[in-house]
């Protein structure tokens, strides 16, 4: 039995006329252990699709299912690590942490909590800057924090929107390790959310593009597994005799699906009236004085199509 199952999944907004699709008749499986990447353009429903998985969103139609259990709403199980952090300003970086673990293990003594919150914080290589406010962090250092806050919850999925996007290109790619690492480690189902083919390829076992329907909404593609071996080192990545192949066949998909729901509009121009003069000749002098710059509707008019 799948860990996750979405069966025939749609999700939108709205009623009758005015209603909006967002997800269209998604089916997909993800089994303990898995790392899957699901990746698309901007606003073609990825967070949806996680907040459906998380239990913030109820589907419109057909049912996620985790464990052959429908999803109901929020559970400790399902950890969510959002691309703006999501820390309270006003605690440290263990307190930030400890605040999960409470919450998660009420049951366990003072010691206990702690010590399991400085495992994770060491975990993130955040010892030294463990009494930090999130303020006083750089922002590669809150996205740690907020790996650490979710995986002390001892999650059985984690659940990772674009997370490493509003990062700056070497921070990120020093998470991507570490993240990579930690799940070598822990075998913790993975669903990330990105919109990089590079990252996706890095990160996952499987890549599905999310793609945007011709009538609204998005579906989910062709399911493209990554057979590179792991560990993966980004410095021989695109030597790989299969990252090519991988590359061209996830943009593919986006690009096609993308230019079939683009509408092509063909519509009809008029050239501007006014004709240009060369105001430093005698003759163009004499006309203006006449009876002003000369137009296109004394000679002709124009008219040009277009496809947009």
């Amino acid at each position: 039995m799948s860990l996750i199952q979405f069966n025939s999944v749609s999700k939108g907004y709205g009623a009758g006329s005015r209603f909006t699709p967002v997800l269209r008749d998604i089916s997909l499986s993800v089994n303990e252990g898995d790392f899957v990447s699901i990746i698309g353009y901007s606003g073609t429903g990825k967070t949806t699709l996680i907040s459906l998985i998380a239990g913030m969103l109820q589907a419109t139609s057909g049912s996620v299912e985790m464990e052959g259990k429908p999803i109901s709403g929020t559970g400790h199980d399902r950890g969510v690590i959002f691309q703006n952090y999501s820390l309270l300003p006003w605690l440290s970086v263990s307190e930030n942490i400890r605040l999960a673990v409470d919450e998660v293990y009420p049951s366990w003594s003072s010691a206990q909590r702690a010590e399991h919150t400085a495992k994770y914080v060491n975990m993130v290589k955040l010892g030294h800057a463990a009494s930090k406010r999130p303020k006083e962090l750089s922002g590669g250092m809150r996205q740690r924090v907020a790996v650490a806050r979710a995986l002390a919850m001892q999650p059985r999925v984690l659940l990772l929107d674009e997370p490493l996007s509003a990062l700056d290109a070497l921070t990120r790619a020093t998470l991507q390790d570490e993240i990579s690492d930690i799940w070598l480690r822990n075998r913790t189902t993975v669903i990330w959310i990105t919109n990089d083919p590079d990252e996706a390829i890095l990160m996952a076992d499987r890549v599905i593009p999310l793609l945007p329907l011709p009538d609204g909404g998005a579906t989910l593609g062709r399911e493209i597994p990554v057979g590179i071996e792991r560990p993966r080192d980004r410095r021989e990545l695109q030597d790989h005799p299969l990252y090519a192949g991988l590359r061209a066949d996830i943009i593919g998909q986006l690009v096609a699906a993308k230019k079939a729901a683009t509408p092509a509009v063909t519509k009809k121009v008029s050239a501007p009236d006014i004709l240009p003069e060369d105001l430093m000749t005698r003759d163009t002098l004499r006309y203006f004085t006449r009876r002003g710059p000369r137009r296109r509707s004394d000679l002709k008019t124009e008219e040009v199509t277009t496809a947009a």
